[in-house]
């Protein structure tokens, strides 16, 4: 039995090491989890750059959803964005939980972390926040072929088709503000802040912390409710 406790022990402090906060309450325990900085993919990123590394957040959220430990998750976004398809697999992972999650921007959801933001079940966003929301770019050499325009706009409408599903935003307003031409002075997209994002459709709700835990709080009583 010692050994049992033990083992289940090391499980929930690797949970901790990886992440950011188990908070434990009488009324539930919530893991807090933060993006934050660039989402590093497949290359490493230099030292001085602050970066969320998918190899950490993946094998994180299997975890959380399996521990019966954690009641919730609280997802605190503050990114410019960075990876597609690390992006993308955090947000498939998060969408696929079956446990309460809440997600609060603060500072910035920018680019390819609005996926990230409308992945939970409930979203939120601080008056301060902005969303940049903009075409797929790429760095390096691209090969100036029919065929990767192409791959390019399949990946737009990945990204697009996972929005709009999340999220109450129309296709078409997404595909307006990503193709704008005059709300940016160097770019093409749309920075959308607080009460615009919510206008939007894009996110559910202003709000703080109070009320994202308020609501993630209310959204497991409701799951163990469901479960007596």
């Amino acid at each position: 039995m010692n050994d049992k406790n033990t083992e289940k022990n090391e499980r929930q402090d690797d949970l901790i090491e990886l992440g950011a906060e188990l908070c434990k309450t009488s009324k539930s325990n919530i893991y807090t989890l933060t993006i934050i900085g660039q989402i590093e993919g497949h290359q490493v990123l230099p030292e001085n750059v602050k970066t969320t590394k998918y190899e950490h957040i993946l094998p994180l959220l299997a975890g959380l959803e399996e521990s019966e430990e954690i009641d919730g998750l609280l997802l605190l976004l503050n990114t410019v964005g960075g990876d597609i398809e690390a992006g993308l697999a955090i947000a498939e992972m998060i969408a696929g939980m079956k446990k309460p999650t809440v997600s609060l921007v603060l500072g910035g959801g920018h680019s390819i972390g609005i996926p990230l933001a409308v992945c939970t079940k409930k979203s939120f966003i601080t008056r301060t926040a902005s969303m940049t929301v903009h075409p797929v770019r790429m760095t390096g050499l691209v090969v100036g072929a029919p065929q990767t325009f192409r791959y390019f706009h399949r990946i737009q409408e990945q990204i697009t088709d996972f929005v709009t599903e999340n999220s109450s935003i129309s296709k078409e307003l997404f595909e307006d503000y990503m193709m704008a031409t005059g709300e940016m002075a160097t770019d093409v997209g749309t920075i959308l802040y607080g009460k615009d994002a919510v206008a939007s459709g894009l996110i559910d709700s202003l709000g703080d912390l109070n009320d994202a835990l308020t609501e993630l709080h209310s959204m497991i009583d409701q799951q163990k409710q469901s479960k007596k």
